[in-house]
């Protein structure tokens, strides 16, 4: 019996636009994944003494995206934490269900961290402790990326509807982590979303280039620091291969070497220098007493 196979379907190719790169740079792409690992564990330490449950955060990811892509991404109804930074138009943002936040607020008002079972919005009590806990998370981002983040950042306002979010223009360039949060026995998915125009200037060119103008000045510099051999020789004797193959313990092998010539100081074979035999402790040395031409 003949069994029929549906045909293989190619995978779908993305399109990417050459004007505007959304991959990060893989040297890049390591610095922010070391920064936002420092953060997930800050932020971790924050919860865990905040929300007084045990609190595990860690980094799944980094990358980057559109805001348009970003926004797509999340659930409809999400808490998208809008953060502003001085002097730059598109905002930061700190998204995670509602209902982890509000088994967060459960937990700190001393009830067991039981989550709710549907999404909603935060009533004024509920949203003054959340916010309070993303004032103490920014603190931690600021601490853990560093000279990267050299804008000031504070919290803005909090919004549950992702497609109505507008923090930044549709097209514009986001630098994308995804976090696990453990906290208790309740496990979340959160994101942060900053604009990459305000982290990639501090991480500077991927393959940076010097000018051709001073390229002599540039190769003396480099060469000043190569390591090279240096010898101390007599002047060669020339004998015959029988007599090489002649020698034995106790033989003496005359050196045409005057006694009072200096010896030769050569770099990688070629004279430069003579020197004069002499100590620096329990080492033999040279003392230089002419230069070459």
């Amino acid at each position: 019996m003949t069994t029929l196979h549906a045909p293989e379907t190619a995978p779908e190719a993305p399109v990417y636009d050459f004007r505007r790169p959304t991959t990060l740079a893989r040297e890049h792409s390591r610095v922010l994944e070391l920064a936002f690992e420092t953060f997930a564990r800050q932020w971790a330490t924050q919860l865990t003494a905040k929300v007084r449950v045990l609190s595990q955060v860690a980094c799944e990811s980094v990358a980057m995206q559109t805001y348009d892509e970003y926004a797509a991404s999340l659930p409809p109804t999400t808490a998208m934490v809008l953060c502003e930074l001085d002097g730059v138009a598109p905002k930061g943002v700190i998204q995670f269900p509602t209902v982890a936040a509000l088994s967060w607020v459960n937990a700190m008002l001393g009830g067991t961290g039981t989550p709710v079972d549907a999404e909603r919005t935060f009533t004024q009590i509920e949203h003054a402790l959340v916010r309070r806990l993303m004032d103490d998370a920014l603190e931690d981002l600021r601490y853990s990326l560093g000279a990267l983040l050299v804008t000031p950042i504070s919290v803005d306002a909090i919004q549950y509807n992702s497609q109505f979010a507008q923090a930044a223009a549709t097209a514009e360039l986001m630098i994308v982590a995804t976090f696990e949060l453990r906290v208790g026995e309740n496990v979340a998915e959160a994101t942060l979303a900053l604009p990459a125009i305000v982290l990639l200037p501090q991480l500077g060119e991927t393959n940076p280039t010097s000018s051709a103008d001073d390229a002599r000045e540039l190769l003396d510099a480099q060469l000043a620091h190569v390591p090279v051999d240096v010898s101390l020789r007599l002047t060669p004797a020339l004998v015959k291969p029988s007599v090489v193959l002649g020698l034995a313990v106790g033989d003496v092998l005359p050196i045409p070497h005057p006694q009072h010539r200096p010896f030769d100081l050569a770099v990688g074979g070629h004279p430069v220098a003579g020197a004069a035999l002499g100590s620096s402790g329990s080492r033999l040395a040279c003392v230089i007493v002419n230069t070459a031409d």
